[in-house]
């Protein structure tokens, strides 16, 4: 792959994982906003779910877990982006170089190219090994959103059960349980594309 095909890849990279961490952030809400309704309900049921309160602090601490992660990983996302506008202008200037260095072959003075460019290059490569860093770190902060993501499948397994001892209140507490799951599953799918759009830079390399 060419250096200018390569950040053009980047560029379709780190517009895709935004996308994806946007759909995150807004499950994530959506899974605190359940935790609320699950509270409130909880409450009103009393000792019928008696069982299922505590669970709802979990449910909302993992939805701010994650809101918080995602939050710092958009930060990380967004140093990938202009890291990939410098990369890209880096490769323009290079490229520029190579053109007036085989133009001007024969020429007076033409060896006084050769300083500059060898600085341009050196630049590219060392902000080519600090991109393919910061993919490094951002892959490892993803794996971090995972965590809370199968910690909410778990606790959405024992809602279910506690709901089921919620009597009147049993079909309220088991959707509350069913859209936490649901949530968990989407998260984790989008941090998961995330993943691999990064390994698809981290391969082409």
């Amino acid at each position: 792959m060419s250096e200018k095909n390569q950040a053009k890849s980047q560029f379709v990279a780190v517009a895709s994982i935004a996308a994806e961490l946007s759909a995150v952030m807004y499950v994530a809400k959506e899974i605190s906003l359940a935790a609320a309704n699950a509270k409130a309900i909880a409450f009103r049921a009393g000792e019928q779910a008696k069982g299922f309160q505590p669970i709802t602090d979990f449910i909302n601490e993992l939805a701010k877990e994650t809101i918080d992660l995602v939050h710092e990983i958009n930060e990380h996302a967004f140093l990938l982006y202009q890291m990939t506008v410098d990369d890209y202008r880096r490769i323009a200037t290079c490229d520029a170089f190579t053109r007036v260095t085989e133009l001007s072959v024969g020429a007076p003075y033409a060896e006084s190219l050769a300083v500059p460019r060898e600085k341009a290059q050196q630049k590219m490569l060392a902000c080519h090994a600090e991109f393919k860093q910061h993919v490094s770190e951002l892959l490892d902060q993803l794996e971090g959103v995972m965590h809370p993501a199968r910690a909410a499948r778990v606790i959405a397994a024992n809602s279910r059960i506690e709901a089921s001892q919620a009597g009147d209140y049993l079909q309220s507490l088991q959707a509350v349980a069913e859209s936490v799951d649901n949530a968990a599953q989407v998260i984790h799918d989008n941090v998961q594309r995330c993943k691999i759009a990064l390994s698809v830079i981290n391969i082409s390399e």
